[in-house]
């Protein structure tokens, strides 16, 4: 029976796996941060296989893993474990993953969208921090390219003034080399961005690395070093070779060695050595300050002779395979673009007509309203005129009776006038009677009454009769000439 138990509990602990002891990682790319738990054994490769494959990156060859140790940048190495390789004792250790080596021409060799993407966000950063130099007219355009990959298409009714604020793009010399507003600067990069209509994100970046490769500081990564008479130089790494600088001047090179050129390279302590191909050439010396300068300087010497000599080989089917796959997705995405701004057009149209036939529509109502108004004046306009016209039909009926009236007034005022000048005839005429019928009337005193009175008061009563005899047939002679 112990016998059985001692079995079962080894049984019980086979079935148990131990857990490999692990630690964490924080890889910082151009847009995003992430974490691992790796184990204590992986290389570095296994690291950098993991985070490809979490980012969907295929064209690993031109990317690495960077890390600080001791004021020195350096790329953590595929083939040797990572605990083992002076990396910063740190909980999480950092990597920054970034492009090591660069593409001669970013149009041939870079297939993968998100290759693409990430040269293009730490080349822009670059210029940006000034490790590349770019003139003010040539930053204004790429910052251009870089707001149409992140905004689309410019449409003024979206993109008001001031909706570059919150964003860097242009560097700080430039900006303190003209004494211009951030409106002024938005107002230039605006009226390039304006010009970039129908281009797609991938597009525009794709354009912003075309002008950005032909800077001469692209791609190339510097180090100090001196040469045998202790001339502080600088030496230049790149896609296309090695280059010597005067330690002011990082554009033209004093001297240069392509890769197709250079037999061998090789480093003792400080002193590194560079040997032609052409065997009667001068061979090349120079020392720099620490041994893992050198070490770095020969690691990406190595790296990029061997892509340059890659890319002048005939591809490999993995190679064959991804051009011919982003040649397809580039052709599907053009039909994709193509249709999708069809669309956008399309609905912009719609929308234009839609604005327009609601314009129309409210012309029109405009127009029946004034119509209706004007129809509703014309109304009352017509009941006023036929008013007026029942009113003059009833003065035309009045007028003969008014113009018999204005003749029997005429008349009247005829005869009224005659009338008071036959008054004022028998007014005179009156006078005139009196005036003969009393001659002496004034003249002699009134006599004494005498006996034989009363023959006196009847021949006075007879004068007296007979006046008023006169008076009345003179006034009915007035009445009558009336």
């Amino acid at each position: 029976k112990a016998g059985v138990i001692i079995s079962n509990n080894m049984s019980i602990r086979g079935l148990k796996k131990k857990q490999p002891k692990t630690f964490k990682v924080k890889v910082i790319t151009m847009d995003a941060e992430m974490d691992f738990s790796c184990e204590m054994k992986w290389k570095g490769k296994d690291l950098f296989d993991l985070i490809c494959r979490t980012l969907g990156l295929r064209e690993t060859w031109f990317f690495g893993l960077q890390y600080t140790s001791k004021g020195v940048c350096a790329w953590l190495k595929m083939e040797k474990k990572v605990l083992e390789q002076e990396i910063p004792k740190e909980d999480p250790i950092k990597f920054h993953f970034l492009a090591k080596f660069y593409p001669e021409k970013v149009e041939e060799e870079l297939l993968q969208e998100v290759t693409q993407h990430l040269f293009f966000l730490q080349v822009k950063k670059q210029i940006l921090d000034e490790e590349i130099y770019c003139s003010p007219e040539a930053t204004v355009l790429l910052a251009s390219y870089a707001v149409q990959a992140k905004y689309g298409d410019y449409d003024p009714n979206f993109h008001e003034p001031g909706f570059l604020a919150q964003d860097e793009l242009l560097p700080q010399r430039v900006l303190k080399q003209y004494q211009m507003t951030a409106h002024m600067w938005e107002e230039k990069i605006t009226a390039w961005y304006a010009e970039h209509r129908g281009i797609a994100r991938d597009e525009a970046e794709m354009n912003y690395l075309k002008i950005a490769q032909d800077l001469a500081m692209y791609g190339v990564n510097y180090f100090p070093i001196e040469n045998k008479n202790h001339t502080d130089l600088l030496l230049g790494v790149d896609a296309k070779g090695i280059h010597v600088y005067s330690i002011n001047n990082r554009f033209s090179p004093n001297k240069s060695f392509e890769w197709s050129a250079i037999r061998n390279i090789s480093y003792s302590e400080k002193e590194l050595t560079i040997k032609p191909l052409d065997k009667k050439a001068e061979v090349f010396k120079f020392f720099s300050s620490q041994l893992k300068v050198n070490k770095l300087i020969l690691q990406l010497c190595i790296g990029n002779h061997d892509l340059f000599m890659r890319r002048r080989r005939v591809d490999s089917i993995e190679i064959q395979q991804m051009k011919a796959q982003a040649k397809e997705e580039k052709a599907r995405k053009k039909v994709e673009h193509q249709r999708l701004a069809r669309e956008k057009q399309l609905r912009e149209e719609a929308e234009r007509a839609k604005d327009e036939l609601e314009r129309r529509l409210f012309q029109l109502e405009a127009e029946a309203r004034q119509a209706n108004e004007a129809l509703l004046h014309s109304k009352e306009t017509a009941e006023l005129l036929a008013e007026k016209a029942q009113i003059a039909e009833e003065e035309a009926k009045l007028l003969p009776r008014m113009l018999l009236r204005t003749k029997e007034t005429e008349y009247l005022r005829q005869d009224l006038s005659e009338a008071r000048e036959a008054e004022r005839r028998a007014k005179q005429r009156l006078l005139d009677v009196t005036r003969v019928s009393h001659p002496h009337t004034n003249r002699y005193p009134q006599l004494s009454p005498v006996r034989g009175g009363d023959l006196g008061a009847e021949k006075g009563c007879t004068r007296f009769d007979s006046k008023d005899i006169d008076l009345k047939r003179l006034s009915l002679e007035i009445e009558r000439e009336r």
